[in-house]
């Protein structure tokens, strides 16, 4: 009996899960818990992990581990005091996988050539052809040394290399399930088991070369898997790592002293240099200054705050002293839970099996049907030992998954790596396949649609002013000026002229500067700066202000002599593949999306500039709901791809059904992403859609033939019109057609 999810306040974990070895583990172990009363549980094969709500009246951490330890798998709950649930993120099984698979694949490869070289020689397989497959009575001394220097050795290759896809049939089959480690030990077996018999009976049917190739693929294959694994818990990771490592606490009597972040305690006074990153959310006490917040927000200008503002841990202090108490700490703060939401978006994304490994629950065992079926009518009909045996290695090695296990790594080999030559990483199957379907697109604005970069847009000068001289006055001012906004006026003054040295320069904190040039004093910033030191500010400067406010621009006057003389416009820059580049998407049938952190004025700005509909931009927003943006999009039905470069995007990144991130973005982004532009240039997503589709429809083209080939040869095999020899033939016969069309990606333009 399956029970309903709990209603009532539930409670979450993460629990570490070892020892699954493809999609059917995590089905089996997603039902048992699910069969549990007051549980809801989405297992994920490829974090290794169970994101558990239970009740907690009726289930605790300890007896959902015991559930799963009692399928015969690995389990355990996180440390409590992490904040995250790093422990979930099974990182020390997948080092050692990927260690193992590694070392077997290094043992198995030049032993696979030397087999496989033996195997091409022609000797064997001409007497083979020649007599039908019956023993030969005279072989050559040379031919007799080869067969036993390729059973010596394959048997290494079959034996210790292949182990692991031995152990995991045999634990299967005691769990009563059947995956590609079944077909994939039955038929190197079979092929490596028969081969013997032919070396020892002096018959020349050898398959060493099937059984070793097999095997020596399929290692480099899982390496690659387990070395996915270990970067998939990465976002989270490099998430804590953005905040700050110590912090200068202050005590009664406003000593200070450096200590741990993790020594903090909400109502705890700690102080934040210029330069500084704040340690943890708190309120300032003392102090203004300029915070650079788009680590968290986006918001591409920093903010002014001042006493009695809230301010978050990880946000960077630009110029100001701050005296911040601590308001939240450790797990509560907006990092956390940023890294929180993070993780329980990958937990929660449904685990995409292999295509091949969704049917092999059921073609496993009807081969083995077939192939039992097949030894026996043989025998029941009169047929010799000999005939009975030679056409049940024929089924089983014409079930042999060489091309199944060929067909999602090679078209992933050549569909990547012609990605990567185009400036495109793209990480997985799983991804081709939520690609595939795609409707809607939600793009962040700052770092994405825009350069993430302020310059000056336009400048205004009222009349009887010197256009050039007014901006290198405004320009020379703002070279004392630590604020974003000042560095880009004073950059833009530069290079258009060399600017004169300044002498008394002020900050104005919040609203500006005063400086004098010269004998005259300059006074730069916004328009209440002005208005106060007694300078007039004309009509035709006030409605540029209102027009820059509405273009999203942040506007700055520049004044002397009584009077405000010029209006400098600065603001974000806008891609200038951005049109284009969401035009594509709408022809690939993406409807696109503008969220962002920015004020509402800047997002329609934008978002009239690149084509995007005003009923599709959501400004203002936080981490958190550019996540509810994705699922609310979702829950209407949409396939949603999220493309994004910071760390406030990390979380919708994940959440979305395939996110995309440029590739000079924050690190956390680009792990948290499932494909990255690594050129960060807006116009390879669409050209990344178009490559991960098309490398699907190859994968599936693949998987097509390879069971075609099989599915078409296994009646035959089992008739005994097909021997062991031709069985084998055909095999590699449809791994070459497999790599052939896998190899067309290449040229994918």
């Amino acid at each position: 009996m399956t029970h309903a999810p709990p209603t009532a306040a539930p409670a979450t974990v993460d629990l570490t899960v070892g020892g699954m070895t493809c999609g059917a583990c995590a089905a089996k172990i997603s039902k048992k818990l699910n069969r549990l009363e007051g549980v809801a549980a989405d297992v994920n094969f490829a974090l290794g992990t169970a994101h558990v709500s239970y009740d907690p009246a009726v289930q605790s951490p300890d007896s959902l581990v015991e559930a799963v330890v009692k399928l015969g798998y690995s389990a355990a709950a996180p440390d409590p005091g992490d904040p995250v649930g790093e422990a979930t993120l099974n990182e020390a099984e997948n080092v050692a996988a990927q260690r193992d698979f590694g070392r077997r694949a290094l043992l198995a490869a030049p032993l696979t050539v030397a087999v496989v070289a033996i195997g091409m020689r022609g000797g064997f397989s001409t007497d083979a052809l020649r007599g039908s497959g019956m023993a030969m009575d005279h072989r050559s001394t040379t031919d007799r040394v080869l067969a036993w220097v390729s059973l010596a050795l394959a048997t290494p290759v079959v034996g210790w290399a292949a182990w692991p896809f031995h152990r995991a049939a045999v634990v299967n089959l005691r769990r009563r399930t059947a995956t590609m480690d079944t077909l994939v030990s039955m038929g190197t077996l079979a092929a490596f088991v028969w081969s013997t018999v032919a070396v020892l009976r002096g018959k020349d049917e050898l398959y060493f070369e099937v059984a070793a190739a097999v095997t020596s693929f399929l290692l480099l294959g899982r390496w690659a898997e387990a070395r996915s694994k270990r970067r998939a818990g990465a976002a989270v990771r490099q998430l804590l790592e953005l905040g700050a490592k110590e912090v200068s606490l202050l005590d009664a009597d406003g000593v200070e002293r450096r200590v741990d972040v993790h020594e903090l305690r909400v109502g705890d006074r700690f102080l934040v240099r210029p330069g500084e990153k704040v340690a943890t959310d708190g309120v300032i006490l003392h102090g203004t200054s300029a915070l650079d917040l788009s680590m968290l927000t986006g918001e591409s200008v920093p903010v002014e705050r001042g006493p009695g503002d809230e301010i978050v841990g990880g946000a960077m202090n630009s110029n100001g002293r701050l005296v911040v108490r601590a308001s939240r700490v450790g797990s509560a703060t907006a990092l956390a839970q940023i890294a929180r939401l993070v993780a329980q978006a990958q937990n929660g994304k449904a685990s995409v099996q292999r295509l091949a490994d969704r049917v092999a629950g059921i073609f496993v065992p009807v081969v083995l049907g077939i192939a039992v079926l097949t030894l026996a009518g043989w025998l029941a009909a009169g047929g010799s030992p000999d005939e009975a045996f030679s056409a049940t290695v024929a089924v089983l090695i014409i079930a042999c998954p060489c091309a199944l296990g060929l067909a999602t790594p090679t078209a992933l080999l050549v569909g990547t790596g012609r990605g990567a030559q185009l400036g495109l990483l793209i990480r997985g199957p799983e991804v081709l396949e939520r690609a595939q379907r795609l409707n809607a697109i939600v793009l962040d604005k700052t770092g994405t649609v825009t350069t993430g970069q302020m310059s000056v847009q336009h400048t205004l000068v009222v009349d009887g002013t010197d256009a050039e001289e007014a901006l290198r006055l405004v320009g020379a001012l703002e070279t004392g000026s630590e604020h974003p906004i000042g560095r880009a006026i004073a950059a833009h003054a530069a290079a258009a002229s060399p600017l004169p040295a300044v002498e008394r320069f002020t900050a104005v904190e919040g609203l500006g500067a005063v400086g004098q040039v010269g004998s005259t004093e300059i006074v730069v910033g916004r328009p209440a700066l002005l208005e106060e030191r007694g300078l007039s500010i004309d009509e035709s400067l006030r409605a540029a202000v209102a027009r820059a406010a509405e273009a999203g621009r942040t506007a700055v006057l520049g004044g002397w002599d009584g009077r405000a003389r010029i209006l400098v416009a600065v603001g974000d820059t806008l891609r200038p593949e951005a049109a284009r580049a969401i035009e594509e998407l709408r022809r690939l049938g993406l409807e696109p999306y503008l969220v962002t952190g920015d004020n509402t004025a800047t997002a329609h700005a934008v978002a009239r500039e690149v084509g995007i509909p005003s009923d599709h931009v959501v400004a203002e927003v936080l981490p958190a709901d550019k996540v509810a943006v994705v699922r609310r999009l979702r829950g209407d039905g949409r396939a949603v791809a999220m493309l994004g470069d910071g760390v406030n995007d990390a979380a919708a990144l994940a959440e979305a059904d395939l996110g995309l991130t440029m590739g000079g973005g924050a690190d956390v982004a680009i792990q948290a992403g499932d494909i990255t532009l690594v050129r960060g240039d807006l116009g390879a997503a669409p050209d990344a859609i178009r490559l991960a589709r098309r490398t699907l429809g190859t994968i599936r083209a693949n998987l097509f033939w390879a069971f075609a080939y099989n599915v078409a040869a296994i009646p035959l095999a089992a008739t005994g019109l097909l021997n062991p020899m031709i069985a084998g033939a055909a095999m590699a016969f449809s791994s070459l057609f497999v790599v052939s069309n896998s190899l067309r990606l290449r040229r994918f333009s």
